[in-house]
């Protein structure tokens, strides 16, 4: 079998205009309380996104231990960041929605709908089995759905990031893009219809819907944390729709990326170019962050939808003893052993 390029989801930026103040929601609502660094710098390579300028920011990287991607949540300490000037809608170009996991759906949506500045849907039935659609106190909407992959299941409500919900323009050009990305995946489904788990402002349109899922392999030091990865495009039929970042930069308030942990950065980089997906910014060598430090790069997917890809060299296993690992040293691509990864649980931060 062939090594894939993508062991799953790193994490999803979020540009908001406090960190610690979407951190303690996060943390408290949606279980993110083990920091894996929170870094305040300068973002030097990603002038082609920040008007040309180079710009400060914070960013603090945060897991939920259970499983699943972590959350990048991204502050200009330089600038306002700014909103959408629009209520984003689903179809809209970019990343919609986060999907949440959770062991029990049913169970999350009990715990989620009680907390404070939470906003939830109706619990019912998506394309695929059961789960709920919301909204964080800053009006990102996010999606949680039932999950098989888990690292370890800590008795939480729900886990961590399990997809994204991306609007695109046409179907076949971003299925092109992403199955590529992603191989090996499967389609779980390809449907076009009117869907009563969309927003009641949007009732009576139509759009495809086509669910992609990569199932977690062994391949990657962080595969069995991360677990499976699950990438919904979503194409508005019956309007135009609008792009999410028009005149903004990235980094302000939304979903600015959705970032992959990656192996083979060189091979990866070689095959997209050859179709034609040229890396817009790559960091070539480590660049750190904090207490962790990678090789970045970013891509455009059909629509311009920023992808970040993260060739991770170094992660911080005990801050507080100074224990780091250096995966430059690996020589294999294999899992890290569960009980080293667990280690990580000991940073987590209680409220």
């Amino acid at each position: 079998m062939t090594t894939p390029y993508i062991s799953g989801i790193q994490q999803v930026g979020l540009g908001v205009t406090d960190v610690a103040q979407a951190w303690q929601w996060y943390r408290r609502v949606l279980g993110f309380d083990v920091p894996v660094f929170d870094d305040y710098s300068e973002a030097r390579l990603m002038t082609r996104y920040t008007g040309g300028q180079v710009q400060s920011r914070r960013a603090l990287m945060a897991l939920n231990m259970a499983g699943g991607g972590g959350l990048e949540i991204w502050q200009y300490t330089s600038r306002s960041p700014q909103h959408c000037a629009f209520q984003p809608q689903p179809g809209d170009l970019g990343i919609y929605a986060i999907r949440f996991k959770a062991p029990s759906a049913r169970r999350a949506y009990d715990w989620v709908s009680q907390q404070p500045h939470a906003l939830v849907s109706a619990y019912g039935t998506l394309p695929e089995g059961e789960g709920f659609w919301g909204q964080d106190p800053y009006g990102n909407v996010f999606q949680v759905t039932e999950d098989s992959s888990w690292f370890h299941k800590n008795g939480q409500p729900t886990g961590g990031v399990a997809g994204v919900v991306i609007g695109v323009s046409e179907m076949e050009a971003s299925l092109h893009f992403y199955k590529a990305l992603l191989a090996p995946c499967e389609v779980v489904y390809d449907q076009v219809g009117v869907f009563p788990d969309l927003p009641a402002s949007i009732s009576g349109q139509r759009f495809r819907r086509v669910l992609l899922r990569k199932n977690v392999t062994r391949h990657g030091a962080f595969s069995q944390l991360l677990g499976n990865v699950q990438v919904e495009l979503i194409q508005a039929l019956d309007r135009e729709p609008s792009r999410l970042f028009a005149d903004r930069y990235w980094g302000d308030c939304g979903y600015i990326h959705v970032c992959f942990d990656t192996l083979n950065m060189d091979s990866l980089k070689k095959m997209l170019t050859s179709r034609g997906n040229q890396f817009t910014v790559d960091s070539e060598n480590s660049f750190g962050m904090e207490s962790a430090a990678g090789r970045f790069a970013y891509v455009e997917d059909p629509d311009g939808t920023l992808i970040e890809l993260v060739e991770t060299h170094k992660l911080p296993i005990l801050k507080k003893v100074g224990w780091y690992l250096d995966l430059q040293k690996r020589k294999h691509q294999k899992p890290l052993p569960n009980w080293m990864l667990r280690m990580m649980s000991l940073s987590r931060v209680r409220d």
